[in-house]
């Protein structure tokens, strides 16, 4: 059975689903389906996109109600998925802007090799971003999303990458994992991982490296001089990265019992 991915679409802008539409094609080369959400405010603002996204049935397509919070977002969508699919089919938890920049460039072949690669003796499985990969990244990412990568360690004896960006899971596991997610804001992917923890696999790849400047279509260079001098994204990271620090500290209360 092949795998099928699983990919949240908030796109109010219209930035994205140029992206989705570019490597469709490749998509449907790698998996049996993609189940795809549609929050309402990114349907009532790109209607045509989400029409096209509807007509096709290789998308399988949950709405999102106005004004959901990201965590409820994704929980409503991975919820649909997992109980959409066989208990055993395994659901690539990505995201478009990733999966399109690692498609469209010097990493494509890689990234199918390692997607093709995937099978039930490796899941769950987090794809990490390797040194390289981070080292493409704002240096404020990197240094924000490591203080949960080395509060885990300390807790769990466990590298994890809890803000992950690509992760693979049974649906049977998944679902089970979902009854463990109660946050409403992006932590709950954290909540996730923890949930999985015991069985969890990683992989470090080279094609997590930074997808914005491809997305936005900016110089690397420049952007990440921008993006390490914003106070606002210190704060953006923070604003899930301090709700996943708490759940970490959860973790030792309970093996402290």
């Amino acid at each position: 059975m092949r795998a099928a991915a699983v990919i949240p679409m908030h796109d109010p802008e219209g930035l994205l689903f140029p992206h989705l539409e570019a490597v469709t094609p490749l998509l449907k080369s790698l998996f049996d389906r993609v189940y795809v959400s549609i929050p309402q405010e990114t349907r009532a603002r790109q209607a045509k996109h989400a029409a096209w996204v509807d007509r096709d049935e290789f998308f399988q397509v949950t709405g999102i109600p106005a004004g959901a919070q990201i965590g409820d977002h994704f929980r409503v969508l991975y919820q649909a998925a997992a109980e959409s699919a066989p208990p055993e089919q395994i659901l690539h938890l990505c995201y478009i802007d990733r999966v399109a920049f690692a498609l469209c460039g010097p990493f494509k072949d890689q990234f199918r090799f390692d997607i093709q690669s995937v099978g039930e003796s490796v899941v769950p499985l987090v794809f990490h971003r390797s040194p390289s990969a981070w080292e493409t990244h704002p240096r404020n990412y990197y240094e924000i999303e490591h203080m949960a990568t080395r509060a885990g360690e300390m807790v769990l004896g466990k590298t994890l990458d809890f803000g992950w960006c690509h992760l693979a899971v049974q649906a049977g596991d998944l679902l089970t994992a979902l009854q463990c997610s109660h946050n409403h804001d992006l932590s709950m992917v954290a909540e996730i991982v923890i949930a999985l923890e015991s069985r969890l696999h990683t992989q470090e790849v080279d094609w997590l490296a930074w997808e914005d400047p491809f997305i936005l279509g900016r110089s690397a260079s420049k952007l990440k001089h921008e993006r390490e001098a914003s106070l606002q994204e210190v704060h953006k990271r923070l604003s899930y990265i301090v709700p996943i620090l708490n759940l970490i500290d959860k973790s030792t209360a309970v093996l402290l019992k």
